[in-house]
């Protein structure tokens, strides 16, 4: 494969082509400004990994062009409920949910970052690959970025995209604060026959861990499961015990086939900040969490159009400082006054951009710590003891009685709340 060589300089850089670089780019573009988008790996990702797209973020993507798409690809599912084995403790549904997407959309990472590269690529942008930052340096006017192998790359602004191990975020000394969960997770595609549901997401609660079962379109079921130690690659077996040990008991599901499968490790962080003078941050970059919910992409989504509008805002304010520096130029040969007055609207003008880009810092943090909240919740609801179990079961079933405790869920699960 033929190498395609960075750019001298560019307005923006960004790191990393997930679903998140993917949809900041592409925004970025769609405003007409210069963006140059790098990836460390050779090829995409062709693994599902993230797969559900909940309804704020389909919102979100409709400036993109793209939610129609996805909506068409993907499996809607208009509930999502908390058991203990074949036990409701909260039914949610987000069928009366004031959005035109109410419905969880379930669709492979891998169909996702497709769509998304797709609508970048017709916009006009390139992914080059593999290209791997190394080092990060700016000052008061951009950032030069160098690349494994020597390449340099000038740009006003630096977006780290590149995820929870984040090049970007520790070149910029941003901290990543929070703990990893002792656990280890279980990612599995499955075919199944028995008692996994076709129609809803269902977070089974088990003193020996949470186990997500959520259908994919396909005909294949994704299964989330935590674990003390899981092996490389689950197997059939390893993946039956988990759904036997802690999934519907009545009528058990039964793994008939592996489609894919891998472990991880989970943490809770969140960046210390999401910018560092014209360093931004967005998506796993930033935040990290459990999968309890589905929240990682979506958040990482709405954070990369947040920035990308910021951004846009940013770079119109140098148009304006160039006018005041000029101004103050010709103010030399003038009076005192005017040369404080065209200093005045020059410092002025350099404020209003980092204004902008502090705004989505300062508005996207608290988002990422409350679905990070959420999430650790749901986890740690999951793992109770065996003998604290009968309680929080009657106290969830009582909680589940009253629909505005169930709505709330529903608008935080479905991302709405952070519209």
């Amino acid at each position: 494969m033929e190498v395609e060589m960075l750019p001298e300089t560019t307005d923006v850089l960004v790191i990393g082509a997930g679903p998140t670089g993917l949809a900041a780019a592409s925004a970025l573009l769609q405003a007409g400004i210069d963006v140059t988008v790098v990836d460390a790996q050779a090829e995409g990702r062709n693994t599902s990994r993230a797969a559900v797209v909940h309804a704020r973020t389909l919102e979100a993507l409709e400036r993109l062009g793209v939610s129609e798409e996805l909506a068409a690809r993907g499996l809607k599912l208009s509930r999502f409920s908390i058991r203990d084995r074949d036990r409701v403790l909260i039914p949610v549904g987000f069928g009366g949910l004031p959005t035109r997407y109410p419905y969880t959309l379930m669709i492979s990472q891998a169909e996702t970052e497709a769509i998304l590269l797709e609508r970048f690529e017709k916009l006009g942008g390139r992914v080059l690959r593999p290209y791997r930052l190394v080092r990060a340096e700016q000052d008061a006017a951009g950032v030069t970025a160098t690349f494994a192998g020597g390449g340099t790359v000038r740009a006003r602004y630096l977006v780290g995209a590149d995820g929870m191990h984040s090049t970007v975020r520790e070149q910029a000394g941003i901290a990543f604060e929070g703990d990893s969960y002792p656990q280890s997770f279980v990612l599995a595609d499955v075919r199944l026959t028995g008692g996994a549901p076709r129609d809803e997401v269902t977070l089974y609660f088990s003193p020996a861990g949470l186990v997500v079962v959520a259908p994919l379109p396909g005909g294949v079921h994704r299964i989330v499961a935590t674990v003390d130690e899981a092996p490389q690659a689950p197997d059939i077996p390893f993946v039956q015990a988990l759904l036997d040990a802690r999934g519907p008991a009545k009528e058990p599901a039964v793994v008939r086939e592996m489609v894919w499968s891998s472990r991880f490790r989970i943490h809770h962080r969140v960046a210390a900040s999401l910018r560092a003078g014209r360093v931004l941050l967005a998506g796993d970059a930033a935040h990290v969490h459990s999968p309890a919910g589905g929240q990682g992409m979506n958040i990482g989504i709405q954070d990369a159009l947040a920035l990308a509008d910021a951004l846009a805002t940013a770079l119109e304010e140098p148009e304006a400082v160039t006018e005041a520096h000029v101004a103050l130029e010709g103010a030399h040969a003038a009076s005192k006054g005017a040369q404080a007055a065209s200093e005045g609207a020059r410092t002025a003008a350099l404020e209003a951009c980092a204004e902008a880009l502090e705004a989505y810092a300062a508005a996207r943090r608290p988002v990422a710590l409350k679905v990070v909240a959420l999430a650790d919740r749901l986890t740690g609801l999951a793992t109770v003891d065996a003998r604290v179990r009968p309680l929080r079961n009657l106290a969830l079933r009582l909680l589940a009685r009253v629909p505005a405790v169930r709505r709330r869920l529903a608008w935080n699960l479905s991302g709405l709340v952070y519209r």
